[in-house]
């Protein structure tokens, strides 16, 4: 299969942009967009067919459930039932954006391959031009994880979907990098107080200004997962990644530690480490495209900064601590 990419002008909106992803998908492949978190890869989520063509070129196991896109509220009203009035006011204060609500599903209304045969769902309207633009002429709901080789970093460009997916899917729309930088905040409204089973941009603390009390949840693999992110190993670069805690002097001996014996390491980090063989830069828009990065090179280990008393809760951690499989530096 040739991997087709299409260059959309996301301040445009032009026809013939979106003409040739919407036939594709309506004919049940797949189409990897940009959204303002990361790229997703996109297929009729009411089409089992369709969404089974995802898990096979991602490599992902069917057993974690995929979160829906949609146009609009009205539209993700469609889909879901028993919708509580905290659902509501998150819809009104987040929509479009960076959240992804785990509802009551309407019985019948997706494949069940997307829900991994829960009847909830994670349904969210994406706050980007190209996503709502295919969305909004698709007049479909998308299935759309990250469009990356699974428990690979998340694609923040067009480039690191191709690298990943080239071959495996048909078409990418690139819409230039993402904004965000890091998959969606999920949270969970048929608990009570709700639950945020995955940390994202929008926060714990803006979530209740909105609707008061909302729980992190602690992770437990015998748990049925609900979300993305929950029960597999995600984001690991090729190298060894390590978390340190950023403290100068630590960081330096551990890179001299590595070095002597005659193996090389990058460093991500928001310093500078000038003895570091490779180094890239460390915030919540940059860490995947770094972690990218790394793999570009021919370094053996990766030590990642983490600062003092940060949480895990904090999304920018919580990726860290997934793609080290929660190892630290000694």
């Amino acid at each position: 299969m040739k991997t087709e990419i299409i260059f959309v002008d996301k301040n445009v909106d032009e026809e013939e942009n979106y003409a040739q992803a919407v036939e594709i998908l309506r004919d049940g492949e797949i189409v990897a967009f940009p959204t303002e978190t990361v790229y997703g890869l996109g297929a009729d989520a009411t089409n089992p067919e369709a969404v089974s063509k995802i898990f096979e070129a991602k490599g992902r196991p069917s057993d974690n459930p995929l979160i829906v896109h949609v146009d609009s509220k009205e539209t993700a009203l469609s889909y879901v039932q028993e919708v509580s009035p905290k659902a509501l006011q998150c819809m009104d204060a987040f929509w479009p954006g960076a959240l992804t609500l785990i509802m009551q599903a309407k019985p019948s209304r997706f494949a069940s391959n997307v829900t991994a045969n829960l009847d909830t769902v994670g349904i969210r309207v994406p706050n980007h031009p190209v996503a709502l633009g295919l969305l909004r002429k698709l007049k479909l709901p998308l299935a759309a994880p990250s469009a990356n080789t699974s428990g690979k970093p998340s694609p923040t460009l067009a480039e690191h979907v191709y690298h990943d997916m080239e071959s495996r899917i048909p078409l990418i729309l690139d819409g230039g990098a993402t904004e965000i930088g890091i998959e969606s905040t999920v949270l969970d409204m048929t608990s009570e107080p709700p639950v945020i089973l995955r940390p994202g941009k929008i926060s714990k603390e803006q979530i209740e200004n909105v609707i008061g009390t909302v729980r992190s949840a602690s992770e437990n693999k015998n748990n049925v997962p609900k979300s993305p992110g929950m029960k597999y190993a995600h984001y690991a670069p090729t190298a060894p990644l390590y978390l340190i805690e950023n403290e100068e002097g630590l960081i330096e001996k551990a890179i001299e530690h590595v070095q002597k014996k005659g193996k090389k390491v990058a460093v991500i980090s928001a310093t500078e480490y000038p003895t570091a063989d490779f180094h890239f830069p460390l915030s919540m828009e940059t860490l995947y495209a770094s972690l990218r990065k790394c793999d570009s090179t021919d370094a053996d280990l990766i030590l990642a900064s983490v600062e003092k008393n940060v949480q895990s809760s904090d999304a920018l951690m919580n990726r860290l601590e997934k793609a080290a499989d929660h190892k630290w530096f000694s």
